[in-house]
């Protein structure tokens, strides 16, 4: 199944607060949904443990993030792979921040994944009963 998102969010923050935020493992993990700890493996590199519910079903997966062709304070790639008892997944997604003001930062994000296993299942038929 696959997966689209795009939106932006102006949030108040200046880019190079916001940078620093995005660039922190503590933050990421309160900011990806499902996400229950990231620590680092490497230079921009993370292994993730993260706990997902689609509909009635409840999994928990194990990935890796990693941020790429970094532009500071302004854009930054990501990939995210994982798998576990749900199946499996991988995404990537580019970022920016256009600032406003000196406090405030508008960030532009766009990524695709796609997801298989149980959760594809699961999500592709929740959707569609939301669509009718």
């Amino acid at each position: 199944m696959e997966l689209a998102i795009k939106g932006e969010e102006t949030i108040e923050a200046s880019a190079d607060d916001l940078w620093i935020a995005l660039n922190d493992p503590d933050v990421l993990t309160r900011c990806v949904p499902g996400c229950k700890a990231m620590t680092e493996t490497g230079p921009d590199a993370y292994k993730m443990d993260m706990e997902l519910k689609v509909a009635a079903v409840r999994g928990s997966f194990t990935g890796d993030i990693a941020l790429s062709d970094k532009v500071v304070p302004q854009s930054c790639n990501v990939t995210v792979s994982g798998s576990g008892s749900l199946g499996t997944g991988t995404g990537k997604a580019r970022f920016e921040l256009v600032p406003v003001d000196a406090t405030t930062t508008r960030l532009i994000y766009e990524g695709e994944g796609e997801v298989g296993g149980l959760v594809a299942g699961v999500g592709q038929r929740v959707l569609k009963s939301v669509s009718k």
